[in-house]
């Protein structure tokens, strides 16, 4: 159940899969040959897991993803560098549904609640 996205400069493009609890990208405009890129091990609050993600950019200065993990209520950044295996969490105990980030890298989150 694809929910947030977002395209980049490079035409990256992630997707925040929610019910499969995971984020996909697809590079240059393939549309057939999509990777998970941040959780995909299952519903879980593990650091490695996601629960339920809702919306997701990418913060070129840090090589991250920004994932709202609306499920285990937090704010997560997940390195791009290849071998990454698990997030770091930025905010927690935020019903978060949605984010930006402005050009001074100010980052923006909506709380459900």
């Amino acid at each position: 159940y694809p929910h947030g996205l977002f395209v980049d400069d490079d035409q990256t493009v992630v997707i925040a899969d929610r019910y499969n609890h995971r984020i996909m990208q697809w590079k240059n405009g393939d549309t057939t040959n999509g990777q998970v890129v941040a959780g995909g091990n299952d519903l879980g609050n593990g650091l490695h897991q996601l629960n339920q993600p809702t919306d997701v950019l990418i913060d070129k200065e840090t090589d991250s993803l920004i994932i709202c993990d609306f499920g285990n209520r937090r704010v997560v950044r997940w390195s791009r560098r290849s071998g990454t295996t698990q997030g770091e969490i930025l905010i927690d105990n935020i019903r978060c549904w949605g984010l930006a980030m402005d050009e001074q890298r100010y980052l923006y989150v909506s709380d459900w609640k």
